[in-house]
């Protein structure tokens, strides 16, 4: 067990300086002062005096076991591994495919979540890539959701060269599926869309909206800042009460993220990083000029970022709360009583110094203390 004193705690909402009380990988308590269990010989106490202690961050966009390959098969993007994750304040990922499906499979998908969790990191998955029909392990999105415990939802692409150019009736039978699919199983059932500059935008998932009685928070448009269309698209896609994720790789996309953020949409944006996708560059006739892959570094910058624009509380919204709600995971993204103490701690810069993952220090004062096998 693990006493943590007299920090400042963002939960995300501010508490203000609080003890919190972990047993195992739950959050036991949290009170004014828990000063009466310090000196029990089965816990250990942190003074974190001048610190701040906030929800470990959820990215749900991440290619868990790389991406890539536009420039053929040396262009494989490395597999992920556990301190890519920490070093950021990533406690839990969504692992997914992307333009490749077949050399990166489903079944190294849900090899690689079950690798990754062994190391203590929450991971969850979702079927399909940027094929149509979307791959899947059982043959079925419904049988995926419902039987396997990591996926909790499908990703398609559109308005993109490289994806399937999929149409409004696949959409809805995508989204019927998982939206049944995760009644069934208590999970989210969410359609992750990976957005191209395509020039239908939104279009295809709007027709689908107007056709069929599903609810917008279905689908879950992503890497929504590519450029001013989409915004505007996000926005009204936002007034139907759907949600947005917004990648961020750069300065510029916090610019633009935070020209969004306003009351009413707030409650509706995550983030994520894209982390081990690949990042190709390509020409007006669709060659790939250049490739690089992403990381989870700008998360934490945004925040930092965002919290001198908006506000702390604000600002982890994006990264705790909104996308726990948005995949139904209800013991992540707050800190509260009987959630998973997936936690960081941060210095008076906000900057990270410390990271608890399921109640393991993964990260204390800096220094690296969980790695990968073979990291």
């Amino acid at each position: 067990m693990k006493l943590l004193k007299n920090a400042t705690i963002y939960a995300p909402q501010y508490l203000g300086k609080k003890d919190l009380l972990l047993a195992s990988d739950k959050i036991v308590l949290i009170d004014d002062d828990l000063s009466a269990y310090q000196n029990h010989q089965e816990i250990e106490c942190y003074d974190l005096s001048d610190k701040t202690i906030v929800p470990g961050y959820i990215d749900n966009h991440v290619h868990i076991t790389g991406g890539g390959m536009e420039q053929g098969y040396n262009s494989r993007v490395i597999e992920s591994f556990l301190s890519a994750f920490t070093t950021c304040g990533v406690t839990s990922v969504v692992g997914l495919l992307g333009t490749d499906g077949i050399t990166r499979s489903m079944e190294s998908l849900i090899a690689k979540a079950k690798a990754l969790k062994m190391e203590c990191l929450s991971v969850y998955t979702l079927c399909g890539s940027y094929a149509y029909p979307p791959m899947t392990l059982t043959d079925d999105i419904e049988k995926d959701i419902l039987m396997i415990d990591e996926v909790i939802g499908v990703k398609c692409a559109m308005s993109d060269h490289r994806s399937s150019n999929i149409t409004s009736s696949q959409l809805i039978e995508i989204g019927s599926k998982a939206y049944r699919a995760g009644m069934l199983s208590n999970k989210a059932g969410i359609v992750t869309i990976h957005m191209g500059d395509g020039k239908k935008g939104l279009e295809p998932l709007f027709e689908a909206l107007d056709n069929c009685d599903l609810p917008a928070r279905v689908f879950l448009p992503t890497h929504m800042l590519r450029n001013d269309k989409l915004i505007k698209e996000g926005q009204k896609l936002i007034s139907l009460g759907g949600n947005i994720d917004c990648t961020i790789s750069d300065k510029e996309d916090m610019e633009k993220l935070l020209s969004i953020i306003n009351d009413d949409s707030i409650d509706h944006i995550s983030i994520s990083s894209d982390a081990f996708g690949s990042m190709p560059k390509f020409d007006k006739d669709g060659n790939c000029i250049g490739l690089t892959y992403a990381n989870c570094s700008y998360l934490h910058q945004t925040i930092k970022y965002l919290a001198n624009n908006i506000g702390l509380e604000k600002a982890l919204k994006l990264l705790t709360v909104n996308p726990a709600r948005i995949l139904k995971l209800s013991n992540k993204g707050k800190i509260m009583a009987g959630y998973d103490s997936d936690l960081l701690v941060l210095d008076s810069k906000l900057d990270i110094e410390s990271v608890l993952l399921r109640g393991k220090w993964a990260i204390n004062d800096h220094k690296i203390m969980l790695k990968g096998k073979f990291e």
